[in-house]
């Protein structure tokens, strides 16, 4: 299904009734993350996965798509559902999505849980690094996408899940390059909403993986404790809907 934002297609797939839950997927990857969840959730409720712009089937319209362009696409698919109230999970840049629905649209959002996320904004150093990894993607699209997905998990769960890393990958290669650098320059710029997610009343749920190479665990948790956020850490890296997916199933579960 499609919705439109600012002329744009915006992907999205809604499966179940009642109690609505919000799925946003991660840089270079899909509504399609989400797929093996959907079946399970959507039997007791509304589960609606979107494609972010320039990934997945939706398009790009900006040279930087913000995390703000991201949420009023987001936001273009519920109006489309007629959604007035939701719950959210957003993985790794769908959380970052997420606090800034929470931002703009403070009375539609029920439940936050941040998968592999942070309310924190970039660090300088984080912030040249999106320079150099943007640089990389207009000059080699394929080198950058198979060493930035490779480096979101310990060398040894690599080889676990390398059926589902190639699939991740080549799902990503589809993407234009101009998406892909839209999205990173968007995180590069995006706000910080430690205090918005504190200041969150409903249910609010981080995710951490104890071996993340991007995020680090202790700082992680840290954050979750300020901002008065349950918190569930568990072994593995940056992929928690691939590395923990019963354990993050059962947390969605609950989740409201």
């Amino acid at each position: 299904m499609k919705a439109t934002y600012k002329n744009t297609p915006i992907s999205y797939t809604s499966q179940g009734t009642g109690n609505p839950l919000v799925l946003l997927h991660g840089f270079l990857e899909s509504k399609e993350i989400w797929k093996d969840f959907t079946e399970e959730l959507s039997a007791k409720r509304q589960v609606i996965c979107i494609d972010l712009p320039g990934h997945g089937g939706s398009g790009n319209f900006a040279e930087i798509h913000t995390m703000a362009d991201m949420a009023e696409a987001v936001k273009a698919v519920l109006d489309e559902l007629d959604i007035k109230k939701a719950s959210f999970a957003g993985h790794s840049m769908g959380g970052y999505v997420s606090l800034e629905f929470q931002n703009i649209f403070p009375t539609i959002v029920n439940s936050l849980v941040l998968v592999n996320s942070t309310p924190q904004a970039d660090s300088e150093e984080r912030k040249v690094n999106r320079d150099r990894a943007a640089a990389l993607v207009l000059k080699n699209k394929r080198a950058f996408v198979s060493m930035a997905i490779s480096n979101l998990l310990t060398p040894e769960n690599n080889k676990i899940f390398k059926s589902q890393i190639e699939e991740l990958k080549n799902r990503a290669l589809k993407f234009s390059s101009e998406g892909i650098y839209a999205a990173i320059m968007g995180m590069k710029i995006r706000t910080d909403h430690s205090g918005l997610f504190a200041k969150f009343n409903g249910q609010k749920i981080i995710v951490a993986g104890q071996q993340d190479p991007v995020m680090d665990f202790n700082t992680i948790k840290v954050i979750a404790k300020r901002c008065e956020s349950e918190f569930e850490g568990f072994p593995g890296g940056h992929l928690a809907f691939m590395e923990n997916k019963m354990e993050l199933l059962r947390i969605l579960h609950f989740i409201d």
